[in-house]
């Protein structure tokens, strides 16, 4: 068994999920860790989110550390945290868990679209995450209008601009995270604004 599978099965049978798990060639050993997460039952509301907590992260590394001792497994550092506010997204299961919130998504081919205004060699997107029309795909909205500033007034009258959108299948993805946003102003629901 390689010694990803084995500190994959000390993360889950800890009751966390693995996230990501990145080996250095300096020694460095970074394991990210999330609780596990569960679609909500239909009709039921979405459960209160668990957060990683310093406590957990000396749990692993405590575990991995005796682990990766009987393994032999050289390293110099060992690294244990939570995803961040820049979590990627790998599996289908993330898509249907942060639907509605603003994604970073990096193709592996430029969409190569023309007649449109998207340029025919651009790879990388910003927007909301939402479910394709077809049910199995995903596409990402968004608008290439400029932010507006902080304290400056829009006119009421202004038009919205176009919203674009992306349908793109998990297959065609390079890498895809969530927008590392920050407000001050408390947590929103997911999907409320579109940034601009």
């Amino acid at each position: 068994m390689a010694w990803q599978e084995t500190v994959e099965q000390t993360v889950t049978g800890l009751g966390f999920d693995l996230v990501e798990l990145e080996r250095s060639g300096s020694g460095l050993l970074r394991v990210t860790i999330d609780w596990p997460w569960q679609p909500p039952q239909a009709g039921e509301e979405s459960p209160i989110e668990r957060f990683v907590t310093v406590e957990d992260c000396e749990k692993i590394t405590r575990q991995l550390q005796y682990l990766l001792e009987v393994e032999g497994l050289e390293y110099r550092r060992l690294e244990v945290g939570s995803p961040g506010i820049d979590r990627p997204l790998r599996r289908e299961a993330d898509y249907v868990r942060f639907e509605g919130h603003v994604v970073d998504i990096t193709l592996k081919a430029p969409i190569g679209v023309t007649g449109s205004d998207v340029s025919a060699s651009r790879k990388k997107f910003r927007g909301v995450l939402e479910r394709a029309e077809d049910g199995v795909q995903w596409q990402v909205v968004w608008s290439d209008a400029p932010e507006t500033k902080p304290g400056v007034r829009v006119s009421k009258k202004r038009v919205p601009p176009p919203l674009q959108a992306l349908v793109f299948a998990l297959d065609d993805i390079q890498q895809a995270r969530l927008a590392p946003i920050v407000s001050f102003k408390g947590r929103q629901a997911a999907g409320t604004s579109v940034p601009e």
